[in-house]
Parts: structure tokens; C-alpha cells; sequence
């Protein structure tokens, strides 16, 4: 029986990881209707499938990689001319795929893209089709006779609750995708738990109760064990952990490997007086508490002018050329639970310092919450990083291919400073710039981050009225 395919997401993705399912076998699905929660290397989007009809069985867990082309579910639509059952088929990464998909007379979806919806192109259509079978017309010769339109899919039944002690699969189906990220990496069977939340949707507090309940049972075998130590010893339970590379994890990998094998990167740093900025942010934030200025949109304001100068800097070589387009689409590192990502502020140029500060967190609380779209996760020219958030004073920066640069900053600490001929104690950073020796000489390099270096040190004269 032919297959509903995992359709080719776009951006040279070659697999997605199911989530979470939305339907399970039985069910009825109407077109467009959203059947999973799958995971690219770029975002967490929803899968639509492109037909109606009725849903006879799911080939993948959640939690597992499905090839782009491999089958992801079978739906059977009922074709009323013929009396038959006709499953449908789609075909991956074609712009037709929905209309190949409709082939049991059930409505053809207009999706062209995955979490897009239908096109009013092909909404139109269909409507024209329908009133032309309601006048009892026939269509134009260069259009193929329409199938008739399926009838209204009865409504799902009702599943029977699950047996007492046993979980059902409906709840685990809905878990958020962070819970279930959190019990795969602590190696917990989800389907043993029962859930406490609301409808009994497992919770993040359930499996954090149900891992520490594992190590209570545990402990006991570990302490009594004749070569059990103290210390990490004690606490190691021998058993080998692997985290597969999917999702933002493994786009991750890609990039810096792509970037350490094709880029000759340099780097250069300078430590600068940040005692100025520090006092510039608390001001601002004390004038307008609604909506406060970071260290990282600050730095990033910086960034944005120093490229106005440095245009080379805000570009990408392709082949035997250097690319410099005309606006700034800054990326900044966010660390999220499953992985690093680099969302990016669009047009940052034209944005204020406050504006440019809302944005920056939005987009982190988007990645986080993995609310972030493909779109929002493409197109940087440049990128900054506020390493110092970890502890850290300064950092060799792997640059995020296709840019040619990326800036960062450490630690913001009491140091030493001579100011006018005079010892003194001073907020002091670290400033780091790695970029492509391809696209420009340490002249470049050195001149952008001097004048980076000058705006935190005298951030006023730098920002002008925000």
C-alpha cells in the first residue's frame, strides 16, 4: 500500500526526527491538517498532509530520524466513483507534491512549503471546481475532469481510556518536545510513567521525579558494591551514555566543521576599559525599565556601525569572489537545552539600540522555547557572541560558514586599569574578532575591532540618541 513520504523540507535537509505525533492510527484526517511535530537540523516546524482520509498506520516512533522519502504514514482515501479504498501519494520536494497526493478524490492540499498552509492559488481552484461541478459543467479541455469530492469524514471515534496502570498512548503522543528530549537523554522509558499535568500529560516535574527515583534505587547497589569509591566513583554507574547528532545539534556540527576545513581564519583581541558601558546600560536601563538595553545589544549596536565602515567584514566569498551586500543580518550565538543555534535579527541596521535589544530577546526566548522557523535561522552576514555569560574571559570563536567574521566579548570584571598616569580599579573586557583571511588583511580586522573597542569605552559619543 503506498505511502505517505517525508516530503523534502528544502535547505539540503536529508532527514527530520519525529517529535510528536498528532494523530494516531484510525483517525480521520481532513487536508492540510497537521499529523506530526518533526525536527530539522534548521527548527522544530508541522508537517501538514496534503490529503483527506483515513489514517492505517504510523512508521515511526518519536524520537527516531526518518529519511527524506521514507515512508512517514499510510492514509486511505475512500473514492465514492469507484467504490474503492485509494491511498495517496506524495511526492517529495516538488511543488505538486500535494496535488500527486490527492489521488482518491479526496481535495488536493496546496501546500508547497512544510507548516505553510495551502495557497490561495490552489484554494481558488478548488473552488472553481466545485462550482463548476454544482452548475453541471463540464471543466475546460486543457483541464483534466475533477474526481469527485470526497464526503465529510465522520468524526474520530473516541478512544477507550487505557487500562488502570497503564499509561495511554495518546498522553505520551503530546508531550512537550523538551520533556521528551529530557527523559531520552536520561534514558527513561516515557510510556512507564503516568502523567500529572493537565489531561495526565507527562510533565517536566514527572521526569525529574521519576529519574531521581532511579537513582534512590540505585544508591543502595552502588554503596554496597565491594570496589565502590567515594567521590565520582561513587557516583558513576558504569554505564556508557550516547547523544545522537540531530536536530540543532548536528547542524551545529556541520557548521563548524565546514568552517574549520574551508576557512583560514585569524583572530585578533584587545582588552578594553568597559567601565563607560557598564554605567551607560544601568542609566539607560533606569530611564526606561520597560524595555532594557543588554550588554549583548550593545555590543551588537557597535558591531552594526563598525561594519558601515568595515564593509568587507559583512560579507561572504563565493568562489573567486567577495560577496558584500548592502544590509546587516546579524546572527548571535544563543545556548539552548538541545544545542547551540544562531538566530538572526534582519535589517539590524535600521533597528535602534532598544529595538535591537527586543529583538535579541525574543529571538533567544523563540530558540529556547524551539518556536524558531527555518527563516529566522538563515541569511546572517555576521555574528556576535556574548561569551562571557559563561565565565569565560575570552574565546578563539569558530566562525558560522558562510560569514566571513564573528565577534565576541568576555567577562566583564574588576582589574587593574591606568587612567591618566594612575593605577585604578576598572570594569575590563575582552574583546575577540575571528574572521577569513581570504576576505580581508589584519589592517581590516584590527581597524573594525579598534573601533568597536572605542565605542564601549565611550559608549555616549558611539550610540547618539536611542
Amino acid at each position: 500500500m503506498p505511502d505517505f513520504l517525508l516530503p523534502d523540507l528544502g535547505e539540503g535537509l536529508d532527514e527530520a526526527e519525529i517529535i510528536a505525533w498528532r494523530v494516531q492510527a484510525g483517525d480521520h484526517v481532513t487536508v492540510d491538517q497537521v499529523i506530526a511535530e518533526v525536527e530539522t537540523a534548521k527548527a522544530v516546524v508541522e508537517l501538514p498532509v496534503p490529503y483527506a482520509g483515513v489514517v492505517t498506520a504510523l512508521h515511526a516512533e518519536p524520537g527516531s530520524a526518518v529519511a527524506v522519502g521514507q515512508p512517514l504514514i499510510t492514509v486511505t482515501t475512500d473514492d465514492p466513483a469507484t467504490g474503492f479504498r485509494e491511498p495517496g501519494v506524495v511526492v517529495p520536494g516538488q511543488a505538486a507534491a500535494a496535488a500527486a497526493g490527492g489521488a482518491g478524490g479526496g481535495e488536493a492540499s496546496g501546500s508547497v512549503l512544510v507548516g505553510y498552509g495551502t495557497t490561495a492559488t490552489a484554494a481558488r481552484r478548488r473552488r472553481g471546481q466545485r462550482r463548476r461541478r454544482a452548475a453541471g459543467s463540464a471543466p475546460p479541455a486543457s483541464t483534466p475532469p475533477a474526481r469527485p469530492a470526497m464526503p465529510a469524514a465522520p468524526p474520530p471515534a473516541v478512544p477507550a481510556p487505557a487500562a488502570p496502570g497503564r499509561p495511554d498512548p495518546r498522553r505520551i503522543a503530546v508531550i512537550s518536545p523538551l520533556v521528551r528530549k529530557q527523559a531520552r537523554d536520561a534514558d527513561l522509558d516515557l510510556t512507564s510513567l503516568i502523567g500529572t499535568g493537565p489531561a495526565g500529560v507527562v510533565s517536566r516535574q514527572d521526569v525529574r521525579r521519576a529519574i531521581a527515583e532511579r537513582a534512590a534505587r540505585q544508591q543502595p547497589a552502588l554503596t554496597a558494591a565491594p570496589d565502590a569509591g567515594t567521590g565520582i566513583e561513587a557516583l558513576a554507574d558504569n554505564t556508557e551514555r550516547r547523544i545522537p547528532l540531530r536536530g540543532a545539534r548536528r547542524a551545529a556540527a556541520e557548521h563548524v566543521t565546514r568552517s574549520r576545513r574551508e576557512i583560514p581564519e585569524a583572530t585578533v583581541w584587545v582588552d578594553v576599559d568597559a567601565t563607560a558601558l557598564v554605567e551607560a546600560r544601568r542609566e539607560l536601563n533606569t530611564r526606561d525599565p520597560e524595555r532594557p538595553v543588554s550588554l549583548l545589544a550593545l555590543l551588537a549596536r557597535f558591531a552594526v556601525l563598525g561594519l558601515g565602515r568595515y564593509p568587507e567584514l559583512n560579507a561572504r566569498v563565493e568562489r573567486d569572489e567577495i560577496v558584500m551586500p548592502g544590509r546587516v543580518h546579524l546572527g548571535f550565538a544563543a545556548q539552548t537545552e538541545h544545542g547551540l543555534v544562531v538566530p538572526v535579527v534582519h535589517d539590524a541596521h535600521l533597528l535602534s539600540t532598544r529595538d535591537l535589544s527586543a529583538r535579541l530577546a525574543e529571538r533567544t526566548a523563540a530558540a529556547r522555547e524551539r518556536r524558531l522557523s527555518p527563516a529566522d535561522l538563515r541569511g546572517g552576514t555576521f555574528t556576535v557572541n556574548n561569551y562571557g555569560v559563561f565565565g569565560v574571559d575570552g574565546s578563539a570563536a569558530i566562525i558560522n560558514h558562510p560569514e566571513v567574521a564573528i565577534l565576541g566579548m568576555g567577562r566583564v570584571i574588576d582589574r587593574p586599569w591606568v587612567v591618566d598616569g594612575q593605577l585604578a580599579v576598572r570594569k575590563v573586557t575582552e574583546l575577540t574578532l575571528a574572521f577569513d583571511h581570504r576576505a580581508c588583511d589584519g589592517g581590516t580586522a584590527g581597524g573594525f575591532l579598534r573601533y568597536v573597542a572605542d565605542c564601549v569605552e565611550s559608549p555616549v559619543a558611539a550610540m547618539g540618541d536611542m
